[in-house]
């Protein structure tokens, strides 16, 4: 092994998740800078480090140091000790005032802050506060840096560490060592892989029940990223053996255990039989807990999501059986609500209308072009002809102020019509209700079963409930398939518009949107007066001298032409700004993926170096970017894209703007946020953008779906334009293999109204 000692200058690239990191460092008998690559999560600029590897040339990007150990120290050089000071690691100090200090004492800057801080006054432009600020923020680092002694000889990156320290405080050495499992229950960003590699470390048992305990957990927590709201026992036992490397009988007792501690609940699954004949689960739960492993398969579900899933079902149905039916005279009605709106309205539309006036519970579903927000308007001039008292709700702010706009009165999103304030909870609930007689809720397709159960909770017995979305539509991000089990189970009216009005006819978005849902290839011709365009990398790639098979090549030439779109092309013809265009597209990863195009993007439409980095970002003002994770405090939830308006290098903190609201985040939250000039279609549920550009090629095969591709088509407002190959296109239209989601909501539901 080879040994290299040198200063963190510049971290080109830095993976949050696993901390994979490439950067730039001056090393001692290098003239150029030094590239090196490996786990080294969270390094700083200006950071001292001793690595350990090998050298290697990469055939792409040349000479590298391939590092396999690496220890960080204190810098030891004026220039080593600027750059330290002024990567944002100490609040109050950034790179103005970094050198300002080392300017007036040198070497010995490191120990006038550790010994005798008050000297900073001597330094211009630093007072009292900044002084106080920097004692504070230096202790907190010491006292990480002793926890990150203990807790690096245990492989524990420093991003980790932050998270640690600031969960547990003086007390996380102790934490640690008596239960590291804890870590992954407690700390967002920390799973049980990491925690499972410091108990290793810490001599843990391979067959610990904490251990074991974990892992099941752990497991469930994965599955229901999948969407699932529980595992089969047979599944959750065969992945967990796997994942542990245990035999299937100590597994299978730990889960025993497990049940009966009530960490998960266990129940049967039921069958056709079951629902029809009328028996019922419950009756079966309780045998299947004193003979777990036999008898009907069962179900293993984390307790929030049972009872999300039973509360839903409960909830759904006592509001469709409740009283509090709001009085409209039917006489006429059709006529007033046209005359009111001024809009005319086919038959089913007016059915809808009438239906939802005389029904507890409603769901209206559609494409894209049907009516769903006329019809949801003629819903509103009919009950507010009776008198009611309407409120308006979808998942995402965007969602919620485009239903403002069409609707004239206030929506709010779910988390603020339910009051969410951290930490107790949501303010409205089954104690405190939500005061109106009719709740009509946009985009439900994105709600998935614990959002709807905090819904639902906060909704009386009296009031109507319209729910409104196109199940054709990706699923939920989180755990459930809400809105498709509710029209599954037959137990509620259901309206679902086809017919494509004659406005949204002239919209090739519109009719390719219903083409490509029919199992259809879209409409690719192009031409001046279409919405829709497709480029065909093919043909590119041939112009551009690409080898025929050259698949990694191809992809390159995608995303140069993608961010030549963004920048240059659709910017200037249409008049718009190059960050109101989205690029979506089906993956994270690859040179079309999320990651990769956002760099490049960044780099063409804001330039400079001027910012705070985190998790191989760097974050400047007027970045596009998004929340990736559901922050009650801050009221910003998985999804929400803002701007940055300011950021703030002395006091390591930046300002972003989620639709006119300003956030601010510390250096070490800006793990919550990614760049979002591109994201995956995924995450661009419930938001409309007036262009789009959304590559399509065969790299992102494993993700080609139907729905997915009918998602992203219809994220569009007024230009489309696909950048793939027919063969990719062809391959998403025509398969329809949507994996099917563990719920049981559909099952509890058609249960309930027998």
């Amino acid at each position: 092994m080879e040994h290299l000692r040198c200063i963190v200058e510049r971290i080109t690239y830095q993976n949050a998740m696993n901390g994979y990191s490439v950067i730039k460092c001056r090393a001692k008998g290098f003239k150029e800078l030094v590239t090196v690559v490996g786990s080294m999560p969270d390094v700083h600029v200006g950071s001292v480090l001793s690595l350990g590897g090998s050298w290697r040339v990469d055939g792409k990007y040349g000479r590298q140091f391939q590092m396999e150990t690496f220890e960080e120290a204190l810098p030891a050089t004026v220039y080593g000790i600027e750059k330290y000071l002024g990567s944002g690691l100490v609040k109050g100090v950034g790179p103005k005032y970094a050198r300002r200090i080392v300017q007036r004492f040198g070497k010995d800057t490191l120990t006038v802050i550790e010994e005798d801080p008050e000297k900073l006054l001597e330094v211009d432009g630093i007072g009292r506060l900044r002084v106080d600020r920097i004692k504070k923020s230096w202790e907190e680092q010491k006292e990480i840096k002793n926890i990150m002694v203990f807790l690096q000889g245990h492989d524990v990156s420093t991003a980790h560490a932050t998270k640690i320290y600031k969960t547990y405080g003086n007390e996380s050495i102790r934490t640690v060592q008596e239960n590291p499992y804890r870590l992954a229950d407690d700390i967002w960003g920390i799973g049980f892989r990491t925690a499972d590699r410091i108990a290793e470390k810490l001599g843990f048992g391979h067959e610990k029940y904490v251990r074991l305990r974990s892992g099941i957990l752990y497991t469930l927590n994965r599955l229901s990223e999948g969407g699932h709201c529980y595992a089969t026992r047979d599944l959750l036992l065969k992945t967990g053996t796997e994942l542990l490397s245990v035999e299937d009988s100590i597994l299978s007792m730990t889960l025993d255990e497990m049940i009966r501690a009530k960490d998960v609940i266990i129940e049967d699954i039921p069958v056709k039989e079951d629902l029809l004949s009328g028996s019922g689960t419950e009756k079966n739960n309780k045998a299947s807990e004193k003979s777990p492993g036999t008898g009907p398969e069962k179900a293993i579900y984390l307790p929030p999501f049972y009872f999300s899933e039973s509360g839903t079902a409960r909830r759904l149905h006592e509001i469709g059986i409740g009283s509090g039916q709001i009085q409209v005279d039917p006489e006429g009605l059709a006529d007033r609500i046209r005359k009111k709106t001024g809009m005319q309205y086919d038959q089913i539309q007016m059915q809808a209308i009438l239906t939802a006036v005389t029904s507890k519970v409603l769901v209206l579903t559609g494409g894209p072009g049907t009516g769903k927000t006329t019809t949801t308007l003629g819903m509103i001039t009919a009950f507010r002809e009776a008198g009611a008292r309407i409120l308006l709700a979808a998942p995402t702010g965007r969602a919620a102020k485009r239903l403002s706009e069409a609707a004239g009165i206030e929506a709010k999103t779910i988390h603020r019509l339910l009051e969410a304030k951290p930490p107790e909870g949501y303010q409205k609930n089954e104690e405190n209700p939500l005061r109106g007689d009719v709740l009509i809720v946009d985009e439900c397709s994105m709600i998935d079963i614990m959002l709807m159960y905090n819904l639902l909770k906060a909704v009386p017995d009296t009031m109507t409930l319209i729910l409104v979305g196109d199940i054709d539509q990706l699923p939920s991000v989180g755990p459930g398939n809400v809105l498709r089990d509710i029209i599954d189970s037959g137990c509620f009216p259901v309206v679902r518009l086809t017919r494509i009005f004659r406005q949204a006819q002239a919209s090739r978005i519109i009719m390719n949107a219903h083409r490509i849902n029919s199992g259809k290839m879209p409409d690719i011709s192009n031409g001046r007066q279409s919405d829709f365009f497709f480029i065909d990398m093919e043909k590119e790639a041939w112009k551009a001298g690409i080898p025929e098979g050259d698949t990694a090549a191809l992809s390159r030439e995608a995303a140069r032409q993608i961010v030549d779109l963004v920048k240059n092309r659709l910017a200037r013809y249409y008049r718009t700004p190059a960050r109101e265009i989205q690029v979506l597209t089906p993956m994270q990863r690859g040179a079309v993926g999320a990651v990769n195009l956002n760099q490049a993007l960044q780099e063409a439409i804001n330039p400079g170096n001027m910012g705070l980095r985190r998790g191989g970002y760097l974050f400047k003002p007027q970045d596009k970017v998004m929340q990736i994770r559901n922050n009650y405090d801050k009221e910003v939830f998985n999804g929400d894209i803002g701007v940055i308006e300011s950021v703030n290098q002395e006091e390591g903190s930046l300002m972003a703007d989620f639709d006119g609201r300003l956030v601010t985040y510390e250096v070490s939250e800006l793990d919550e946020l990614v760049l979002a000039y591109a994201a995956t279609i995924h995450k661009s549920q419930g938001s409309e953008y007036p262009i789009v550009v959304m590559p399509v090629l065969m790299n992102h095969y494993i993700m080609l779906q139907r729905n997915l591709i009918y998602t992203g088509v219809t994220r569009a407002k007024k230009i489309l334009v696909i950048v793939g190959t027919k063969k990719a296109l062809a391959y998403a239209v025509h398969n329809v293999t949507v994996h099917r989601r563990n719920t049981l909501l559909k099952e509890r539901l058609m249960k309930m109204q027998r």
